[in-house]
């Protein structure tokens, strides 16, 4: 075989080589899709975990946040976000961890909820649903905005991405009529202050999260790395502020 014929086979194999590792990046990169707007998803509970690892919102089991919230009002509430070390298992099949959140106001329940999360085999987190509860007067008075993933239609969706980058957007859930919360990536260097301390430029995540049933809403949440949701700020449609006061790390 004489010298450009080497050559040429040489240079065949390193267009093959460069060609397959682009396809499996594009493959890479399309296994775990996020849904979008009213998409319907078969997820198969074989690629999910109740181990929740993700940088911008680990939920090991017994982590406990505390948040001060503020309404339009001035009406304060306090939010207390706990991971249980229970699961349930979703009408869809798939396992999910359960996180307790409780909103009170002067000692008195306001909302408690279970919401459901679990993380796929790429690290996007999915949200599977919650069972929600208003009190008034020490009595139920609504479980608007309940659903599970799987039942009457209702669909999952990301809570967070695994590689989250700007402009990328996603849906956090669908219950037509019910739950239609849509986010979007703003940054991923962005920086923060809240009671609980102050995170710098590079370690904080900005989302932009809007609702098609509340046209009028939208709020700005802030991930810090390592921890999860610090500050989230209503911008139109209200002027409501949650802001992290205490954070405990879960054994």
């Amino acid at each position: 075989m004489n010298r450009l014929a080497i050559l040429a086979l040489l240079a065949a194999g390193a267009a093959s080589a460069v060609g397959a590792t682009a396809g499996a990046k594009s493959r890479a990169s399309t296994a775990c899709p996020l849904p979008a707007g009213t998409q319907r998803v078969n997820l198969d509970p074989a690629d999910f975990t109740t181990r929740i690892t993700s940088p911008w919102w680990p939920m090991r089991p017994g982590s406990r946040w505390v948040y001060r919230e503020t309404d339009s009002e001035g009406t304060r509430q306090r939010v207390v976000v706990t991971v249980a070390t229970r699961t349930k298992r979703i009408a869809n099949g798939v396992r999910a961890r359960v996180v307790h959140d409780v909103a009170t106001e002067d000692g008195a329940p306001v909302e408690v909820t279970d919401d459901w999360y679990a993380q796929d085999r790429c690290g996007n987190v999915w949200y599977l649903g919650e069972a929600t509860r208003e009190y008034a007067n020490g009595r139920v008075v609504s479980t608007e905005g309940s659903f599970e993933a799987g039942v009457d239609g209702a669909e999952a969706g990301v809570i967070m991405p695994a590689r989250p980058r700007a402009g990328m957007r996603y849906r956090q859930e669908h219950y037509a009529g019910h739950a239609e919360d849509r986010a979007g990536v703003v940054g991923l260097r962005e920086r923060v202050e809240v009671p609980f301390g102050y995170f710098r430029s590079g370690r904080v995540l900005m989302t932009r999260e809007e609702n098609p049933l509340e046209p009028r809403v939208l709020e700005y949440k802030f991930y810090a790395r390592g921890l999860g949701p610090v500050l989230a700020v209503s911008v139109s449609g209200g002027s409501d502020r949650e802001e992290l006061l205490r954070y405990v790390r879960g054994g």
